[in-house]
């Protein structure tokens, strides 16, 4: 019926072209978090150090600056180690507790349950079941990110301050 309605045999007259007509309103939703964009920052900085920064962030900032960029990042590394650390030795020892629990093994397993920071933990955010909340909140708890960082929204550095706002905040 269809191709008896067509004027040439190469007119499409199916539903791609109902498909089109009907769909103009289609968009994509991202997932977005609760975090400011200065938030992100501060977290991937602390997260990736020197990774996150673009190559002009990079020549602008002083050695001091640079330095302590690597130092957070180095301490939000081992946080991040000890952290996955404690939960691999949480998740094997249930493991142990469940399939055997009257063995000699899960005993031993238990009760050499110490965290060794010079072993590196190689297993991912995902494979741990690890959200951007739970490293923030270890990062708050560690000192690797600012206690006020939830109440952060803009980059304080980069707003224009007031050459007598030391003496209005005293008054």
């Amino acid at each position: 019926m269809e191709t008896q309605n067509r004027i040439s045999k190469y007119q499409f007259t199916g539903s791609l072209s109902k498909y089109q007509a009907d769909n103009k309103k289609q968009f994509t939703n991202y997932q977005q978090d609760k975090y400011s964009s200065y938030q992100n920052y501060l977290y991937k900085r602390a997260l990736y150090g020197l990774e996150s920064l673009s190559k002009e962030e990079l020549s602008s900032m002083c050695s001091k600056k640079l330095e302590r960029i690597k130092r957070v990042h180095f301490k939000a590394q081992q946080v991040i180690n000890v952290y996955k650390q404690k939960l691999t030795i949480e998740y094997t020892n249930l493991f142990f507790k469940t399939l055997f629990p009257e063995s000699p093994l899960t005993d031993f397993f238990i009760g050499n349950s110490e965290v060794d920071e010079k072993f590196t933990n190689k297993l991912t955010f995902k494979d741990l079941k690890i959200s951007k909340d739970d490293i923030i909140s270890i990062f708050i708890e560690e000192g690797v990110l600012p206690k006020n960082f939830m109440d952060i929204t803009n980059n304080p550095n980069q707003l224009p301050r007031l050459k007598n706002e030391t003496k209005a905040q005293t008054v």
